[in-house]
């Protein structure tokens, strides 16, 4: 697993009451509504894409349009102001997000210019022709409620075991199907995110849906509602959170230690780090695009907004803008 240094503010720690479970979605807005690159997918890089789209200009303009994740069934979003653009199926996660791109594309109705992605499954999409672009970097540790029963602190060995059902005393919970948090978290736990992953024998203790049957939203901790409970959760979108850099939806949640890896202080050692990227089709990065001016190399407008991509929590990449990460 490879270490990247964080910039993490000490001030993340106050855990604060959210009212809500879902908040408003941060859509585009002022002039141009309807940006020249619209995207969406992964809730963990949405907020950092929405950071990043309000500093982001090509001679003067604004042309990342980053659409929130949706948050409860059937959502829609409108993406450019032509009738196959306007109120379409809202992505939840990393997963729905790359489909959402791919399925734009092959439509050739220009709805969608590229995909967050908080996930490299590029492996599992050959024939789609997309570039995965990295252009910061995550971790991932776990979330209980203030007062928990769960320890504060946990081996990678002890959360196998505790998504493998053998302690009855903690509730392990996931999120979405899609979400990149959530495949990314099983691996790193030695599983494998098949899509029945939770009805296999020794998993059928996991909880995946909210009191209302709906799929649980990742990086949403008032979604934690009992003292054993327990969730993967990205650091830099619980430091945003608390830091109202984005909706605040951590509720009463604290964040815990794996292999005693203090999550919120500057470090080199997560146990779970993960690049994150932005997915463009091979077809638009050449020079010349705008994806390309936007997203592609350490020189493109995306890498340079370090400043941006440290106030939303996350760490910078070296190999911001890379495009080494291609399907045929």
């Amino acid at each position: 697993m490879r270490k990247r240094n964080f910039l993490l503010a000490a001030g993340a720690c106050v855990a604060t009451l959210s009212l809500t479970v879902g908040s408003a979605l941060a859509d585009p807005s002022g002039t141009p509504t309807f940006r020249d690159l619209a995207g969406s997918g992964s809730d963990t890089t949405q907020g950092v894409m929405n950071g990043l789209s309000n500093v982001v200009t090509i001679n003067g303009t604004k042309v990342i349009g980053s659409y929130d994740a949706a948050t409860t069934p059937n959502q829609t979003m409108s993406t450019k102001s032509t009738a196959a653009c306007t109120n379409i199926t809202r992505p939840s996660g990393s997963g729905a997000g790359i489909n959402a791109l791919v399925a734009s594309q092959q439509a050739g109705d220009g709805c969608l210019q590229f995909a967050r992605s908080s996930a490299n499954d590029a492996a599992s999409r050959a024939g789609q022709n997309l570039t995965y672009i990295p252009f910061a970097v995550d971790a991932l540790t776990y979330a209980t409620r203030i007062g928990t029963s769960v320890p504060k602190s946990l081996t990678v060995a002890q959360l196998t075991s505790i998504y493998n059902c053998q302690i009855a005393s903690i509730q392990p919970m996931l999120p979405q199907f899609g979400s990149g948090t959530r495949r990314f978290f099983l691996q790193s736990l030695g599983f494998t995110d098949a899509a029945d992953f939770t009805s296999q024998a020794g998993h059928t203790c996991i909880k995946q849906t909210d009191a209302n049957g709906n799929p649980l939203l990742e990086n949403t901790g008032n979604l934690l509602t009992a003292a054993n409970q327990i969730e993967p959760y990205s650091i830099p979108k619980f430091i945003a959170q608390s830091s109202r850099e984005e909706a605040d939806v951590h509720g009463f949640t604290v964040l815990g230690e794996i292999n005693t890896v203090v999550p919120l202080a500057m470090n080199s050692g997560q146990t779970m780090s993960r690049d994150v990227y932005n997915v463009v089709p091979n077809s638009q990065i050449g020079a010349g695009t705008e994806t390309n001016q936007v997203f592609v190399g350490p020189s493109s407008l995306v890498c340079q907004n370090t400043d941006t991509i440290k106030r939303f929590g996350f760490g910078t990449n070296p190999n911001c803008g890379s495009t080494a990460i291609q399907t045929p």
